[in-house]
């Protein structure tokens, strides 16, 4: 009887010791992720727009990806498009994303990131082969390197920039780019040395139309991506009232865009014209579009920016021609 009575206290004392061992891991790994969510979160910063290379993009040409050899690590699950890691032959990693969502989404970082908002590191190459799983058109490459850590997601309704332009600012962008998945899942906290950079990972279903119906049940109904026709076709503003903006857009998360003021539209206008011609055709020129979708792709970035820039007390047409001719 004493045997097994004292079998049975050395059972519980492991089982207790194993409880307060993993009670103990929980609270380290609780103050690690503390730990790492230490930083100066940032979004977006004011920068030199017309300096800005948005042919070569966040990435610059320095961090080009080296094609010379490419090595197959292991395939991404998970979103629309099918995506694989892989080394390149400088031993980066680099995440290959292959099909339709390829060209829109290196356009539209390069749109963002030219603006002052932080954003991905990304590159269009237009013919890839991958070990063992065959050669692609349009190949998006995204950047996975030690120096920047992956926290986890931020949330649009629950983040350090509530009430401020540049978030604001972000939101009209997603309705300008016509990006209809406007969700959570799709953003990420970066940690670049002592930075949180709150970027828009998956920029895929841009510039095509949203759902064409308004109610929040029907918003897929329509939609489509990387359709540059169709975003040249789709409206933007569609209305201003009581001191607010209202867009014709109809997608995932339409209803962050309800809180969007004149000043919100005011303060992203004034950036969005910083853009030369030339730096909107290279965002697109960056992603392999043909010539005539380059023109008609920023003829209708460029509409976008005039309506927007009309909408919040901006120059009449005629009065814009002469400030570009000046």
């Amino acid at each position: 009887m004493f045997v097994k009575l004292s079998k049975y206290m050395a059972a519980l004392t492991l089982i207790i010791a194993a409880s307060i061992a993993v009670q103990a891991q929980k609270k380290d790994d609780k103050k690690d992720d503390k730990d790492e969510m230490r930083g100066k979160p940032v979004m977006w910063e004011q920068v030199a727009v017309a300096d800005r290379d948005l042919f070569w993009g966040p990435g610059g040409e320095a961090m080009k990806p080296d094609l010379s050899k490419i090595e197959f690590v292991e395939e991404q699950k998970g979103g629309y498009s099918t995506k694989y890691r892989i080394k390149d032959g400088a031993g980066r990693e680099w995440v290959a994303k292959v099909g339709n969502e390829a060209q829109s989404e290196t356009a539209a970082v390069r749109l963002l990131w030219g603006i002052g908002y932080k954003t991905e590191i990304n590159y269009l190459v237009p013919e890839l082969t991958i070990p063992g799983k065959g050669t692609f058109q349009n190949v998006r490459l995204e950047l996975r390197h030690d120096d920047a850590k992956r926290l986890g997601q931020w949330q649009w309704n629950d983040n350090p920039f509530k009430g401020t332009h540049e978030l604001q600012g972000l939101k009209i962008m997603m309705s300008f780019l016509n990006n209809w998945d406007m969700k959570n899942a799709n953003n990420v906290v970066v940690k670049r040395g002592d930075e949180l950079d709150y970027v828009i990972s998956d920029l895929g279903v841009s510039f095509g139309k949203t759902g064409s119906n308004g109610m929040t049940l029907f918003w897929r109904v329509g939609r489509s991506r990387n359709e540059p026709v169709e975003y040249a076709e789709s409206d933007f503003v569609k209305d201003m009232k009581n001191g607010k903006i209202k867009f014709a857009f109809n997608g995932k998360g339409m209803e962050l865009l309800k809180d969007i003021t004149v000043e919100d539209g005011r303060w992203l206008a004034t950036q969005l014209n910083q853009l030369s011609d030339k730096q909107i055709e290279d965002a697109f020129r960056a992603a392999n579009y043909s010539q005539a979708d380059i023109k008609l792709l920023a003829s209708s970035v460029k509409s976008r920016i005039r309506a927007l820039d009309l909408a919040t007390g901006g120059p009449m047409p005629s009065q814009q021609a002469v400030q570009q001719t000046n």
